[in-house]
């Protein structure tokens, strides 16, 4: 799409019309369609000459590391001496079948793999041998485990869900994380297991070999590969494959293995980017994009290390795109925007941003990654790393001193427009979180983790939430059934959205906005969208025109225009918050920001036609934890009801400071 002029007072129109393509249909293939398994043969370094990270036996690369990091990585360390490895019952696996709980047993899982990785960071900090027995009894534990993935994944064997089958090792995602944190061990510490014994090694080669490589090469099935085309993948294919390649490089000597297991990963990754929104937009949220665009890049990052820079795509505009979605997205105090199964707040990935910010030579980027990396670390409080996450962990510890030193900068923009996503971002002012924030979406009912949101909206006042998108729940087995949209924080009644002849929006790739428009300028942004296809036949919607428009430095109205085929119950209009809604006076509810934000933020008012519109509020206690880490206690919900049953008709709302 050809870019516009940013001058004042030109706006800025992209109209998405149903019968024009925003992109070809032609897949890019920007990996496999670039280099063929030629030049990966010629290109690609063997095992032995491959060194990515220093080994534990390179003294000065680790003995230069700050005090620091030192301290919480060997303090770490010590907890875990002596440790007693955590047992994996069979009926702890079974819950997940029997009451729909995946989490026992993922904790019991994950704690195993955390415990390995932080001996093993504490092993190569200190180098004096007295962690090598916890980490050879912890290898031992997780190679006699008879599956490395969990429950909620062991659909994939031809027993379906069940306990696991050891004669049929499947690849899922926490298997191929397994598979990681195992190789990495393997290189660090590969001769120093040799004098606890020499067949640690033997057994950590044999196992990633039969369980990961030889099953991720031999196999084309697994969904996430992309390669039978039944779906779409999502941020499982990268974040998996980046497991794999390290696998791969890490353990596999046989080198023509090497080379067809690294071109079939590229061929996987290519069926990642190539229906990837071509605006870098993740429709799966800022959490996620750790795992699909920040995988991506632990990808590529190994290729081109492995191919001593011969395998590079990172001057593709769609890999810079996808890098910069994550500071585009930002709010402030720690929020981004929160569609789909994403938490409104987390720490923001400031490792993996760096990095990628500097792949691709984007200084903003980088900056953004420090902005997060001296929220939350300090230069003396002693610091550890999450020992499941091996690789990322040394790349963090290998770039520590470096971003610690760059100059942290947080200057957001106006905003941005997400065309192919279908989702903008607005703020008051250039350059501060002060005044009103807007984001909104279109899109469709069929995006990756989705939600019935089409024509949701979120609004922020001072760079905090007032208008909000919940987020979601703790996963269990109903997240990802055929009951998905029976959970509450999923349906669009719980969105801030219509609700119509009773009936709520519909999940599937056909329930979608339509003649989405969008113009914005220095002083004004304007978003318009048809919901009526959002919603099933029995809403009995003909048109609905949802407006939504963002004075800057002044207030943000939202009017929806709608003609129905029938007008049999009222219509409903939900609006989530997680600060008190009170009525201030008739027509006019304040949101009290002030008394939940400590006066960091403006109270909001929402402004109402009093005499067409009733007010309910409703308080749901927030008990799930996941939901809790977030808005605390409780959210609120606002239901506006039609006082009269109109098939066609006009409602407005204002939001001001």
């Amino acid at each position: 799409m050809k870019l516009l002029s940013k001058k004042i007072n030109i706006y800025i129109i992209i109209l998405f019309i149903s019968s024009i393509a925003v992109a070809s249909d032609e897949p890019m293939n920007l990996l496999s369609g670039s280099y063929t398994q030629q030049d990966v043969a010629n290109a690609l370094l063997t095992a032995e000459e491959w060194h990515h990270r220093p080994t534990s036996s390179e003294r000065d690369a680790w003995d230069s590391l700050s005090e620091i990091l030192r301290k919480g990585i060997v303090t770490k360390g010590e907890s875990l001496l002596n440790c007693e490895w955590p047992s994996l019952p069979a009926t702890v696996f079974l819950e997940y079948v029997r009451n729909g709980n995946r989490v026992n047993f993922q904790e019991l899982s994950f704690e195993r793999r955390h415990m390995l990785g932080s001996l093993v960071l504490a092993e190569c900090m200190e180098n004096k041998g007295r962690f090598l027995d916890d980490i050879a009894n912890g290898i031992w534990a997780i190679c006699e485990e008879t599956y490395w993935g969990v429950p909620a994944h062991v659909g994939f064997q031809k027993w379906g869900k069940n306990l696991p089958d050891v004669t049929e090792p499947t690849v899922d995602l926490f298997a191929a994380q397994t598979g990681s944190i195992l190789a990495w061990t393997y290189y660090l510490l590969k001769d120093k297991l040799d004098t606890v014994s020499p067949l640690i090694n033997e057994r950590l080669e044999y196992e990633i070999e039969r369980r990961i490589i030889d099953v991720c090469l031999e196999r084309e099935d697994f969904w996430w590969m992309g390669l039978n085309k039944e779906r779409i993948v999502n941020n499982w294919n990268p974040w998996i494959c980046s497991n794999w390649l390290t696998c791969v490089l890490l353990v596999e000597k046989d080198q023509e293995k090497r080379v067809a297991s690294v071109y079939k990963i590229m061929r996987c990754l290519d069926e990642f980017t190539n229906p990837y929104p071509k605006d870098g937009g993740c429709d799966e949220g800022p959490k996620y994009w750790g795992h699909a665009g920040g995988s991506l890049y632990d990808n590529l990052e190994l290729l081109y290390s492995a191919t001593n820079g011969k395998i590079d795509i990172s001057d593709q505009p769609l890999i810079q795109e996808i890098g910069r979605y994550i500071y585009r997205v930002y709010i402030d105090n720690g929020y981004f925007i929160n569609f789909a199964d994403a938490p409104a707040k987390f720490g923001g990935h400031p490792f993996i941003t760096y990095r990628y910010g500097k792949a691709i030579g984007d200084e903003i980027m980088q900056s953004f990654a420090a902005y997060h990396f001296h929220k939350t670390y300090s230069d003396n409080k002693p610091v550890s790393f999450p020992g499941m996450w091996l690789g990322r962990s040394l790349a963090s510890i290998f770039n520590w001193k470096e971003l610690n030193e760059t100059k942290p900068i947080f200057t957001p923009d106006l905003g941005y427009w997400f065309y192919d996503l279908q989702v903008l971002t607005a703020r008051s002012q250039a350059g501060t979180s002060k005044g009103l924030y807007l984001a909104a979406k279109g899109g469709h009912n069929k995006e990756s983790h989705n939600h019935n949101d089409v024509g949701n909206f979120l609004v922020y006042s001072d760079g905090y939430p007032a208008v909000i998108d919940v987020g979601v729940e703790t996963y269990t087995k109903k997240t990802f059934s055929e009951q998905r949209y029976e959970i509450w924080t999923m349906q669009s009644a719980y969105h801030n959205l219509p609700t119509i002849n009773g009936v709520m929006q519909k999940n599937g790739r056909q329930f979608e906005s339509t003649d989405v428009q969008y113009k914005s300028n220095k002083k004004q942004v304007q978003f318009e969208l048809n919901l009526a296809k959002a919603y099933p036949k029995d809403a009995g919607v003909q048109s609905w025109k949802r407006q939504i428009t963002f004075n800057r430095n002044k207030d943000i109205t939202l009017v929806d225009q709608y003609n129905l085929e029938k007008s049999e119950k009222p219509l409903q209009y939900t609006l989530m918050t997680w600060a008190e809604p009170v009525i201030d006076k008739k027509g006019t509810l304040r949101i009290k920001l002030a008394d939940r934000t400590d006066n960091a933020a403006r109270d909001v008012l929402i402004t109402y036609d009093n005499n067409s519109l009733s007010i309910d509020i409703e308080s749901i206690e927030t008990n799930d934890v996941q939901l809790k880490s977030v808005w605390q206690d409780k959210v609120y919900r606002i239901l506006f009801t039609e006082k009269s049953l109109k098939s066609k008709g006009e409602n407005k709302i204002k939001i001001t400071q």
